[in-house]
């Protein structure tokens, strides 16, 4: 079901402050940045080994990420598990009794598939499930 962790999401008030410390003094490759205009977000990817990390900088206060930086400060955001079939797996956690914040994929940055678990189901880790072509 589970094919690996594809990202983990961080919640940054500024990418322009929080780049160096993952650039510089982690050393981590800059992959590139984007804005998601439908989560009002800009996004910085970063490789970590076999694995990334997305820096997420809300560009306007009502967005989602805006709101866990109020509530609970900058911070690990979420995990991102890569899936293939990211409906089927939806429609089994939904089985077995897993809330769901999106019954149904939307898209997200770099043209994945998404779709969160509801932290109130998952031990309150945020997951996302994420469905990009190619993935291995």
């Amino acid at each position: 079901m589970i094919k690996k962790i594809d990202h983990i999401g961080i919640a940054v008030r500024s990418l322009d402050e929080a780049l160096p410390f993952y650039t510089e003094i982690l050393k981590l490759p800059l992959l590139g940045m984007e804005e998601v205009e439908s989560e009002k977000l800009r996004v910085a990817f970063l490789k970590a080994g076999e694995t990334k990390l997305e820096l997420l900088e809300p560009t306007h206060e009502d967005s989602a990420v805006a709101k866990f930086i109020e509530k609970r400060g900058e911070g690990l955001h979420h995990v991102a598990l890569g899936v293939d079939s990211i409906q089927d797996r939806i429609n089994e956690i939904k089985e077995k009794g897993i809330r769901m914040i999106q019954d149904v994929p939307k898209t997200g940055a770099g043209g994945a598939k998404v779709a969160f678990m509801h932290p109130k189901s998952t031990g309150s880790v945020l997951y996302e499930l994420c469905e990009k072509k190619g993935l291995k």
